[in-house]
């Protein structure tokens, strides 16, 4: 036996000495080495001009958010992280039942839900023992995917992130939140520590919580703490980098107190830390070394090694503890401070326009010209307030700055770090750092610079609404209500608002039910304006199943000239891609001859995409459609881009009704959690509305169930589950596809259309 596991131990230290010669032969390994000292060379060219205060500032400055899925903790976190640092002097409970509330809900529907709606951001100071200072800007996100712009505009201005997560109910209580927040996170590449939170409730489960990161989230992660006890016996966590266990004392956890690790703890610790090593050895080279050689590394080693995976997004270290109950929420800060990224090692980008959008790379020292990217826009008691993330340079209060986008040069009147809804102002801040900006008109997304450099950054990925309400004032004339309309569009790109020329009604979109109930609610609030809502109306979208030609002339005399413009091609529907990645509609100009004079044209690809507005089955938008045109006919007097617009619209609305038409509605990932008696009832009720079960997770007192549903089955779901589960059962679904609905809905649809319309023309 004794050979057996020797002959193993010894094939794995062989198998991995030949993974590492083979990885170290890689040409792309090669190339990737030669960039890495390509870009050191020019940040050390550039750092030979910059003082040493100024490297020394950006190494002890972090850009972090703190997200999750809702009912983490993490709002709860934060509290308890700016009364650590000092920010804040007393704790306040989240849902405001001491009359306060959380510092960074400080809006009062906030306070009332125990939710977060609208990210915050502040800042604090910490001292990492014996490191010194560091400066930390932090933005709270929410954790209701009906916000998840919030999550999105914050995730992209940030260098890292907290993923906190439950320690009962883990990544599997909202699959559909986790894997949001987890996408968004990679989709900008930000690095993120983990915290289990929570280990105080009834059957929490750290390990349990881990091997979800991996399975679910398929990112390596090994814990860098350990839990003493857990549930009503957690006093502490053992650091397994330090070796040394961590106890928090005082009234409010504020002392922190180093001990040696309990006797009945070494042995599951070094098991632990040995998982950590291995863990490390097949991501590290360093720690593979150290680990082939049958060293132990130091604690000095080992920090340096997560920190190294972690930045190239490889690991996530896991740390624990219970944020309500005072426990291992210091650690967290020093976890930041030393995996993340600081600003000078993050690889930022920009467009240069002057170049044909050629990508440079953005430096972040305060001896560059000026870069930055208004990521979040408030309207404020003092007008608005626009959140920038400065990349390069530094921004000035009293400078003048251009929009790369609308060209216009604007001067900054007030410039103000943000701590939740308070406002402190501040003179200047530098590259790396994140401020908001008084009396600057701008839209989310827009990139500022001194004016020297025509660059633009990309903008942020804004998902599209699923769902519509059509909204009217209860009082007629009611002046706050454009208003209160116009500024929820620009705080929030995934709040729309159309006005229908049939109806004569006022359409407002998002992301869910919860979504718009809370704009409603704000503008009752806020403006003073109470509203009156209709049915809520499903995104549904239209499509084609089979390709269609269409040879189709528009002609009309009204004297004097006329309009003429004759196009001839064919509609088909775009390929099927994997993912379920969203497709554009396309136009193809396949015109030889000049039968179409070339400055027609465009006006033939406008009239395709006006077509795509109101489809022609039940009025609603066309995707995965491509319009191509072949050939067609012009006149020397009546032809214009007018006629030929109109042409091409009509030509469409044709070929659209040939081509096995069907209507799409939009399918949602939907996660339920309720207690175990309640299981029946409520996979009974999905399958009701007609869902598809996925998969069924069942713990000691809950289960978890996970089903695709359309959105138009879900309405009035909220009040089923409560009625079902005596008040105990909780939900979140998220979007994920169009799929074609059934023959006999699609039937229902369109004979509802045409009533519809029918009433209307009355």
């Amino acid at each position: 036996m004794v050979c057996l596991l020797s002959y193993r131990k010894s094939f794995r230290l062989f198998d991995r000495k030949f993974s590492l010669l083979a990885r170290s032969l890689n040409n792309k390994t090669v190339f990737n080495v030669r960039r890495y000292v390509s870009v050191v060379s020019v940040n050390t060219d550039l750092s030979q001009n910059v003082n040493s205060a100024e490297i020394n500032r950006l190494q002890r400055l972090r850009n972090i958010g703190i997200s999750a899925h809702i009912d983490s903790g993490k709002t709860t976190l934060t509290e308890r992280v700016l009364y650590y640092t000092g920010r804040i002097k007393a704790i306040h409970e989240v849902r405001g039942k001491d009359g306060e509330g959380a510092k960074m809900d400080s809006m009062e529907l906030e306070r009332e839900r125990g939710i977060t709606i609208q990210s915050a951001a502040t800042y604090c100071n910490w001292k990492w023992q014996d490191h010194g200072n560091y400066n930390i800007n932090i933005i709270d996100t929410p954790g209701h995917v009906d916000f998840t712009i919030e999550v999105e505009r914050a995730l992209r201005v940030l260098d890292g992130a907290v993923l906190v997560l439950c320690g009962v109910a883990g990544v599997q209580v909202s699959v559909s939140q986790t894997i949001t927040v987890d996408r968004q996170m990679r989709r900008y590449s930000v690095p993120r520590i983990s915290f289990i939170n929570k280990l105080d409730r009834v059957g929490a489960n750290p390990f349990n919580i881990i091997e979800q990161i991996r399975q679910k989230l398929r990112i390596t992660a090994a814990a860098v703490q350990i839990p003493i006890g857990l549930e009503d016996n957690l006093k502490g966590v053992v650091d397994l980098v330090k070796w040394k266990a961590i106890y928090n004392e005082g009234n409010r956890g504020e002392k922190v107190v180093e001990k040696e690790i309990p006797e009945d703890l070494i042995e599951f610790s070094m098991k632990k830390r040995q998982e950590l090593i291995e863990t490390l050895a097949d991501i590290d080279d360093q720690i593979a070394e150290i680990y082939l050689n049958e060293e132990n590394p130091t604690s000095q080693q080992l920090m340096d090694a997560i920190r190294r995976v972690t930045i190239t997004n490889k690991f996530t270290p896991v740390l624990m503890g219970s944020a309500f109950k005072n426990t291992g929420v210091q650690r967290v800060l020093d976890a930041v401070c030393a995996y993340l990224p600081n600003p000078s090692e993050v690889e930022n980008s920009a467009l240069d326009i002057s170049r044909k959008e050629a990508v440079v790379p953005l430096i972040p020292y305060s001896i560059n010209p000026f870069v930055g990217l208004a990521f979040k826009l408030e309207d404020g008691r003092f007008g608005q307030l626009t959140y920038i993330r400065v990349y390069q340079g530094s921004l000035k209060k009293g400078a003048t700055v251009t929009n790369t986008k609308t060209l216009k040069k604007v001067k900054i009147p007030r410039l103000v770090r943000m701590h939740s809804n308070e406002m402190e102002d501040v003179n200047e801040v530098g590259a790396g750092e994140i401020c908001a900006m008084f009396g600057v008109e701008c839209s989310s997304g827009d990139t500022f610079t001194d004016g020297t450099l025509a660059y633009t950054m990309t903008s942020m990925f804004v998902p599209d609404p699923v769902i519509s309400l059509a909204i009217k004032p209860k009082v007629k004339d009611a002046p706050n209500f454009s208003k209160a309309l116009n500024k929820f569009q620009r705080e929030d790109p995934t709040f729309r608002v159309t006005y229908d020329l049939e109806s004569k009604e006022t359409i407002i979109s998002g992301m869910g039910e919860l979504h718009l109930d809370i704009y409603i609610e704000r503008m009752r609030r806020e403006y003073n304006v109470d509203c009156i809502t209709g049915k809520p109306q499903v995104a549904f979208r239209e499509t084609i199943t089979s390709k269609s030609k269409f040879d189709y002339t528009h002609k009309k005399q009204t004297g004097g000239a006329g309009q003429y413009g004759k196009v001839v091609g064919y509609i088909e529907p775009l390929p099927i891609v994997e993912n379920d990645e969203e497709q554009l509609p396309s136009f193809e100009n396949r015109v030889v001859g000049g039968h179409i004079p070339t400055q027609f044209i465009p006006a033939v690809e406008k009239g395709f995409y006006d077509a795509l507005e109101k489809g022609g089955l039940i009025g609603h938008p066309v995707k995965d459609v491509r319009f191509v045109l072949l050939d067609g006919q012009h006149h020397a007097v009546d032809s214009s881009e007018y006629a030929f617009r109109l042409a091409a619209q009509y030509a469409f609305r044709e070929a659209f009704l040939k081509a096995n038409p069907v209507i799409l509605e939009p399918i949602m990932n939907v996660s339920v959690t309720s207690p175990i008696e309640f299981q029946g009832t409520v996979i009974g009720n999905l399958n009701k509305r007609k869902g598809t079960i996925l998969d069924t997770d069942v713990h000691e007192d809950y289960f978890v169930v996970t089903a695709e549903v359309s959105l138009n089955n879900m309405f009035g779901y909220s009040s089923d589950l409560r009625s079902a589960t005596q008040g105990k059962g909780e939900f979140t679904m998220e979007y994920k596809t169009h799929q074609m609905v059934l023959p006999y809905v699609q039937e229902e649809l369109i004979d509802e259309y045409k009533k519809r319309r029918a009433a209307e023309k009355k």
